[in-house]
């Protein structure tokens, strides 16, 4: 008896709910078409360029520098004397590690800046999803639908609006 009380249950709800769901506005949009064409993010990646290229530049040619050295020391180090061997193996390792610590240092700063910028792109790209929903009066958006109608996509106009001087830059 519960059994049926539940099933019957269950059966109204779901026939009450149908109207309402089919009442519901849906958008969708593919968010990797949207980085790939998005101008914020073609932007993002010149500056995170523009920001670390002369620094990663440095780091590699003192790592070239720190290996030219090294082999150098490998060819000379049986006409040294022990003192001077000894200090040459310990300013190599010196430097070895200093480099390390620049180079942890200069993925850990890209990753934060990467990140600002990162965050900075999606707040208006999320504006401008906003907006058109609000204007289009949706309900909901999906991101990266498995399946939608064409005309359900709204990527090409986030698009649109993204690459006109109007869009939200943020």
């Amino acid at each position: 008896m519960i059994r049926h009380s539940i099933a019957a249950l269950a059966v109204v709800l779901a026939l009450t709910s149908l109207p309402a769901a089919a009442e519901l506005k849906i958008g969708a949009v593919r968010s990797a078409e949207i980085a790939d064409r998005a101008p914020q993010f073609k932007s993002m990646q010149n500056k995170l360029k523009t920001e670390f290229e002369r620094r990663q530049n440095e780091l590699e040619a003192e790592a070239k520098k720190l290996q030219d050295d090294a082999r150098t020391f490998q060819k000379e180090a049986d006409t040294l004397t022990a003192a001077d061997r000894g200090a040459k193996e310990k300013s190599l390792t010196t430097r070895r590690i200093d480099l390390e610590q620049k180079g942890r240092q200069l993925q850990e700063d890209f990753g934060k800046r990467r990140q600002e910028l990162f965050t900075q792109s999606m707040g208006s790209i999320k504006t401008v999803i906003d907006a058109l929903a609000k204007e289009r009066g949706l309900d909901l958006i999906i991101e990266n639908p498995v399946f939608a109608k064409p005309e359900l996509d709204l990527t090409a106009e986030v698009l649109k609006r993204l690459q006109t001087p109007a869009a939200p830059a943020k």
